[in-house]
């Protein structure tokens, strides 16, 4: 079984490696700790049976509040190749955004993906419906171009439930047998 679990302090080293592992964008560990004290309930992390972790979601909000509607970020998602295919970068991507929206009020969220990577694009534009907003030439440091992409959160009806909640709760655990 892999956890879903909102991150804490003692998780930063790890995220970290698994940033190094996974992406070829990498962090400074003051910028996991900035996140991590300016929006905790954004950040979430997967946990193998042994508690390592195994994946996580680096989250904020918009930090210019002149800029209407609030909406979140995803800075970076990484999950370890030993442990892709599980629904696990969903189901990391499906709580923070429950969170952007309950507890923020966010309208929407953004994201920038490489133009080459086909795998991620499929997640964000497949699994969890994002679409394209704009292409940002020259985004990352080697140059290429990304993808600005954004995912709208439907306004709920009074009494209504648009599946985010019961999904999220859903994917909390996830066996990956």
């Amino acid at each position: 079984m892999v956890n879903i679990r909102q991150a804490d302090v003692s998780d930063l080293v790890e995220m970290q490696r698994c940033n190094l592992w996974c992406l070829p964008e990498n962090y400074q560990m003051k910028y996991f700790f900035y996140h991590l004290l300016s929006w905790p309930q954004l950040l979430w992390v997967a946990e193998d049976h042994d508690g390592s972790v195994v994946g996580y979601v680096l989250a904020k909000m918009e930090e210019d509040e002149t800029r209407l509607p609030p909406h979140g970020h995803i800075t970076s998602l990484a999950v370890l190749r030993t442990h892709r295919k599980r629904g696990i970068a969903t189901a990391l991507m499906r709580r923070s955004r429950a969170e952007m929206e309950e507890v923020f009020g966010a309208e929407y969220v953004s994201l920038h993906v490489r133009k080459s990577n086909r795998a991620a694009f499929h997640l964000y534009a497949e699994t969890l419906k994002y679409e394209i907003h704009d292409v940002e030439r020259g985004y990352y440091a080697d140059g290429e171009d990304a993808y600005d992409m954004r995912c709208n959160f439907k306004k709920k009806e009074k009494g209504s439930d648009d599946g985010v909640e019961s999904a999220t709760k859903a994917v909390e655990k996830i066996s990956v047998s």
